[in-house]
């Protein structure tokens, strides 16, 4: 009988002022540094380096700005032997991080945002990791119904399913692909809660999964106080 595989722990660095659990205690390069070093130490398989917050009604930096915020410190990590992941739905950044030393290109829009970004990914033989994404941040959450598919759980399997096919059509091979449920991101909490519960059926899609859910909303709705407020 074959063993499952071991789960991989991702640890955030986010190089960025607004981020929604961490925003602007990492954003210059040195600390952000000292951070992923930090991570590695506490027994991180993977640094995640983001320069652009994905948190509800964010705004998106400019494209220079983001670069200026990874790129030094994903070729600081690289360079220690950490395996780094760029977040990012820029094609130009995905190119910059990986000539750095990133590994993997983490697409939260799963290519919808930028689709140059899947040639980049085609072209250098990266991960991709493609997100469940219905719109950017700042109007996500005006799309977060699914009864059209029945549910969120089928929903999200066939939207998955239709990234995978583009993924595959611009040339990026299957053993790249990881997939994520996009908790959070168009979303009410039940929805969340309900993917959590079947992430066997996204599974069923035959790529692993990154399940992004350390610090998110519907955690502290879970563990609401005593007067109904959300935890942070």
């Amino acid at each position: 009988m074959t063993a499952p595989p071991i789960p991989l722990l991702m640890g955030i660095v986010n190089v960025t002022p607004d981020s929604f659990s961490d925003g602007g205690r990492y954003d210059d390069p040195e600390r952000a540094i000292a951070h992923g070093r930090d991570l590695l130490a506490q027994g991180a398989d993977v640094l995640d380096v983001g320069g652009e917050s994905t948190r509800p009604g964010a705004t998106r930096p400019l494209l220079a700005e983001e670069l200026d915020r990874v790129v030094p410190v994903i070729e600081a990590l690289a360079a220690d032997g950490a395996t780094v992941s760029v977040d990012t739905m820029r094609a130009e950044v995905a190119a910059r991080a990986v000539a750095a030393g990133a590994r993997i290109v983490n697409d939260v829009s799963g290519g919808l945002a930028d689709p140059a970004i899947l040639d980049v990914v085609a072209s250098t033989g990266a991960t991709y990791v493609a997100m469940h994404w219905r719109a950017h941040s700042d109007r996500m959450q005006q799309f977060t119904g699914y009864d059209e598919h029945g549910g969120v759980v089928p929903g999200v399997r066939a939207e998955l399913a239709e990234r995978v096919a583009a993924i595959r059509a611009a040339g990026v091979r299957d053993e790249q692909i990881v997939l994520d449920p996009g908790l959070g991101f168009a979303k009410q909490p039940h929805h969340n809660w309900e993917l959590v519960r079947r992430l066997d059926v996204l599974a069923g899609l035959g790529f692993p999964l990154l399940v992004g859910a350390s610090r998110k909303t519907f955690l502290g709705r879970l563990l609401a106080d005593a007067g109904g407020g959300a935890r942070p």
